[in-house]
């Protein structure tokens, strides 16, 4: 059995990010945070140590999508 852990988000973020996922394939937050970061994740498995540029990159492209607040 998979255990969990809460992960907080702003109220207004969450809701940006429903509106966000209507009509796509994620069923709530949750979902869409477990994809991202799985994918990050895996990303940083294949290519060994992700760079400060990297990163940086990745959070870029989040804070784009509304899903960071710089």
């Amino acid at each position: 059995m998979t255990e969990y852990t809460t992960v907080s988000v702003p109220k207004d973020l969450a809701a940006r990010v429903d509106e966000t996922i209507e009509g796509t394939s994620f069923s709530s937050t949750s979902d869409l945070v477990r994809f991202l970061l799985r994918s990050i994740v895996i990303q940083h498995q294949r290519e060994g140590q992700l760079t400060e540029a990297e990163f940086e990159d990745i959070a870029e492209q989040l804070s784009d999508l509304g899903y960071l607040d710089q």
